[in-house]
This record gives structure tokens, sequence and C-alpha cells, in this order.
């Protein structure tokens, strides 16, 4: 269940304007009734329902944000300006509670999103455009319905040593892609499950506290890189657990449902209730 680990992740931050110029914008969008909110929900062909600003322009996630801060800094910025906006008005479908600001580490402010720092593509030229999605692998359009999302950093166990692709112990972090809730809290697999079985939970939900299920009602959208169909619901006595490439998810307890938090990868040893992503291999039967 490993991949590759990405190169540079740099590389995802500072991509050239020589070849994201090459990108093409091919969603088209519906703008709402409500133009004066600050933050509107845009329809596009392509993505579905997507955040922008109030003249439509589109809003991005950053997979490095995870822990809720901005790891876009320095240059990366003129690719990806920050969003801002004081008590925004939002468009009917939006909740307030899941707007907040955060103060980046230059002292400025910036709005989010269930946690996620909300950002503008340069490259977007006009509202409607949606030119960022999927740059890097690591920068993906706002929405407000993904099912999961990515998160791109180190994997720190509850042991307090970080860990590498194979779950070994590394030295030194190691950025790594895995999956999240739409908060950016951590998912797990269980190395003893089966493709859409869940061997580790109890009938009388004792086991809950400890590894609690991802419960879902339906799969609505993934970010661009994600195959859909590498996602399904399973019952788990009379509970539905979302499944990623055949692997029922959870959550580690004692992650605390704090986002970036990876303290189960290293419980009761590593690889034992590994992270997924893109790259995992599908659950066996």
């Amino acid at each position: 269940m490993n991949q590759p680990l990405k190169t540079s992740l740099v590389a995802g931050l500072f991509v050239s304007f020589a070849f994201l110029s090459c990108s093409k914008s091919s969603n088209s969008t519906s703008n709402p009734a409500s133009p004066k909110n600050d933050i509107r929900l845009t329809t596009s062909a392509t993505f579905g329902q997507v955040l922008t600003d109030s003249a439509g322009k589109t809003l991005y996630f950053f997979s490095v944000d995870a822990s809720g801060n901005s790891g876009c800094t320095g240059g990366c910025l003129a690719a990806w300006p920050v969003f801002y906006k004081a008590s925004p008005k939002l468009d009917s479908g939006l909740t307030a509670t899941d707007f907040g600001v955060i103060t980046r580490t230059d002292g400025s402010q910036q709005t989010t999103y269930k946690g996620w720092p909300l950002y503008y593509f340069a490259q977007d030229a006009v509202a409607g455009d949606i030119k960022g999605d999927g740059v890097g692998s690591v920068w993906f359009v706002a929405k407000p319905d993904y099912t999961i999302m990515l998160a791109e950093g180190p994997l720190k166990g509850k042991d307090g040593n970080f860990y590498d692709s194979t779950h070994t112990v590394s030295p030194t972090p190691v950025n790594y892609e895995y999956v999240t809730d739409a908060y950016g809290r951590t998912l797990y697999s269980f190395s003893a499950d089966k493709n859409g079985v869940n061997n580790y939970t109890t009938s009388n939900a004792t086991t809950n506290a400890y590894w609690p299920i991802y419960q879902v009602s339906a799969v609505q959208r993934v970010p661009s890189i994600i195959d859909p169909s590498s996602l399904a619901i399973i019952t788990v006595f009379g509970q539905t657990q979302l499944t990623f490439k055949g692997w029922p998810l959870y959550y580690f307890g004692a992650d605390n449902q704090i986002r970036g938090n990876t303290l189960g990868v290293s419980v009761p040893t590593p690889g034992v209730w590994p992270v997924v992503n893109e790259f995992s291999a599908t659950a066996p039967n």
C-alpha cells in the first residue's frame, strides 16, 4: 500500500507560469442569484458546486494545509494568492460555522473553509475559470461536498517517530499523501480487513472508542485525481462505513479529531493501521 514519494513538494508549489499558461479552461459555469455575497456557490459542468468569491473567481484548497495552517509562502503566493474576507456574506447552502480565519506567518489573515485555507489561482483570468485543479497533484478546487480529501505531509506516529512510505521510521519528516475526511482528519485502514469487509468493529461498538468507523450516507465528490469508483459504502452492524479501494476507513480515537494528526500509524506497531492514498493496493478478497 505504498506510493512513490513525490520527488519535490516545491514543484507543486512553484509550478512555472510557462507551464500553467498552457492549461485550458474547459468548465462552463452558471452563476447563483446572489452576486453580492462574498462567498458563492457556482455550478461547474465538470466539478459540480464550487466555491467562488463575489465576482465568481474560483477558490482552491492546498493538500499541504491539512493541519489548518498555510504551507504556501514566499514565491508560492504569486501563483496562489490568498483569499480573505472578514465576516463574509454567504450563499444559501453554505454554513457560517464552516468558515474561519487564520493568521499567517507573515501576520496577514486568510479565510478557511472546513479548516482549509482558501486561495485563488493566478492563471484563472475570468469568472468560471478552473485551471488550478489538480496542479502538482496538491491543489484542488474548493467544494462543499467532498467525501474525502487528500493531505500531503509528514506521518508522525503516537510514539513520536516520523514514518516514510513503507511505514518505516524516518530520521527526518518526509511528505506523504494520505486520505482525510472533508475536514482534514486522517483516515486509516486496518491491515486485517478484507475487500469490503470490516474485521475490527464489534457488535457492541466498544471498538469505536479506539478506531471509530468513518460513516457516510452517500459518496459525493472526490479530488479530481482520485477515481470515484475507488469508493463504496458497506454496512457494519447497522452503520454505514466508507471504503477506499476496498479498505474500510476508520478514524483513530487518539487523534482527537484534530486535523493533520497521524498518530495511528505507529499503533500498536507500524503497518497495522496504515493510511491510504491513490497508490494503495486494492484490499484483498
